[in-house]
């Protein structure tokens, strides 16, 4: 075995680091967590007011010791929501990443199917296994006492084709056979149960 290490050692190139392999995984782009826990608003407070940036981070192993050390979705308090979104996006409507899009939107009454979809989205968002990459802002995972909900934001809303193909993409992704459903969020600034305009 001795002898085995030693003829692979031997076989790195001279001017090589040893630590060479030891190098952070780098992702294609980076990526901030946020955190907003709405079951305490303090009274006549704003929309967003709870909104906190939890970390940005761009390597594979940041990631997972992020993921690993902060909650699953879950175990989170009710009301509470766990954003991922494009470093430099905030998730908000008003964001001008964001305020021409809208939402792909899955729901969920088991919370384990919860973690699992969340996991499966986080992996293929800092992963870039979506086609229409650069048109996804990030996804939100909404815990509620009854159903909780999964919600991948989208850049521009009136792309129906970039929209039913990112769709498509996620039903796969997360394993859901049900229909999903896209809202602008134009329509929900204007209603608060706004009707869905593509469905996959």
């Amino acid at each position: 075995m001795a002898s085995e290490v030693a003829a692979a050692a031997s076989e790195v190139p001279a001017g090589v680091p040893a630590t060479a392999e030891k190098q952070p995984h780098k992702l294609e782009r980076k990526w901030t967590f946020w955190f907003d826990n709405q079951s305490k608003p303090k009274q006549g407070a704003a929309w967003g007011t709870s909104l906190r940036k939890v970390y940005t981070f761009d390597t594979v192993e940041e990631f997972w010791c992020l993921y690993d050390q902060i909650f699953r979705p879950s175990k989170f308090p009710a009301n509470a929501d766990f954003h991922l979104f494009r470093a430099g996006v905030e998730p908000k409507w008003e964001d001008p990443e964001c305020t021409n899009g809208g939402k792909w939107t899955v729901t969920s009454s088991k919370k384990a199917n919860l973690d699992t979809m969340w996991l499966e989205t986080l992996m293929a968002l800092i992963g870039e296994q979506f086609d229409e990459a650069d048109e996804i802002c990030g996804v939100v995972a909404s815990v509620r006492q009854r159903q909780d909900k999964l919600s991948l934001w989208t850049k521009t809303a009136a792309n129906e084709a970039a929209q039913m193909g990112i769709g498509r993409k996620w039903k796969e992704i997360i394993d859901v056979t049900d229909k999903i459903s896209y809202s602008f969020h134009d329509d929900s600034r204007r209603e608060r149960s706004a009707k869905s305009r593509y469905n996959v």
